[in-house]
């Protein structure tokens, strides 16, 4: 219901007049990679599959350098929110993985922050110029869509599992990932979580339910300085339930402000790996965009 009135609001805003000239945007922000995306180039859908798929109204690809630490590449998340998500111009936002870190990482550092309304016509490096020479208050976000968020971290970095030496592997470690920014502080932006529960190669190192590389504490959008064990309801070797929507764990354990759980993957039937082709956990969530995103 939250999503049916988001849109018919950024509908109706569209529809003020062309004076307004409003547009709404869809910005994809991909996790973890090896930087075969080329930042600043919004055209670029590699990481996630074909870019003829339907994936919202004006998609567009956020790409950086996806094996460095947060703070150092967040600019480039900032530059995206700048260009399409400022003035008349609104958006929608859905992540993967370490992609919940940038934005969460955006909005809890910046979203108060001072932004130059911006054209939308970006240049090589992915900035665009003033429009005119006004500022507002943080972006116009709609809603975020997260596809196995990694912004609780993720133990295969804190056992060094990856065997990778990269900077955002140390951001990655649970314990950094949750102190990196205040998680409550999403400026009234609601985070709709989905968590994958297809998890096998690496379920011994992963807490409770996973998909292969991040535990329900984290894609569930779970509070707290660590993570811990949580999975769907009647699992007897977890120390909890991941309860749907904003409701807490069946432990008590609270989720981070304006956090809710969209899907729980009770069917255990999504895994965290796009494969190139929009799949895994991220399908479900391509799916509720192209639904509500328009």
């Amino acid at each position: 219901m939250k999503k049916l009135i988001s849109g018919a609001v950024v509908a109706l805003t569209a529809l003020v007049g062309a004076e307004a000239s409003a547009t709404n945007y869809t910005l994809w922000i991909h996790g973890r990679n090896s930087a075969t995306t080329k930042p600043g180039n919004y055209s670029d859908f590699s990481y996630w599959g074909p870019s003829s798929a339907s994936a919202g109204v004006n998609k567009k690809a956020v790409n950086w350098n996806g094996t460095q630490r947060v703070s150092v590449e967040n600019y480039r998340i900032r530059d995206a929110l700048d260009c399409y998500c400022t003035g008349n111009n609104w958006c929608y936002i859905a992540v993967h993985s370490a992609g919940n870190l940038q934005i969460g990482y955006a909005l809890s550092m910046y979203g108060g922050s001072q932004r130059y309304k911006k054209n939308a016509s970006p240049n090589s490096n992915g900035a665009c110029g003033n429009l005119d020479g006004t500022t507002q208050t943080g972006w116009n976000i709609k809603w975020v869509n997260v596809a196995s968020g990694a912004a609780g971290g993720s133990e295969l970095a804190d056992v060094g599992e990856w065997l990778a030496s990269d900077p955002l592997t140390s951001d990655l470690v649970t314990t950094t990932a949750r102190a990196l920014y205040n998680h409550n502080t999403t400026r009234s932006k609601w985070f709709y979580m989905f968590a994958g529960a297809n998890g096998t190669f690496y379920s011994g190192i992963l807490s409770g339910q996973d998909d292969e590389a991040v535990a329900y504490h984290s894609t569930g959008g779970v509070s707290g300085s660590s993570g811990g064990s949580y999975c769907n309801p009647g699992d007897w070797f977890c120390g909890g339930t991941l309860n749907t929507g904003t409701q807490a764990c069946s432990d008590g354990k609270a989720k981070w402000s304006y956090h809710t759980v969209e899907l729980r993957d009770d069917g255990e039937d999504y895994d965290h790996y796009t494969d190139g082709n929009w799949s895994g956990i991220v399908g479900p969530v391509r799916a509720d965009v192209v639904k509500y995103a328009y």
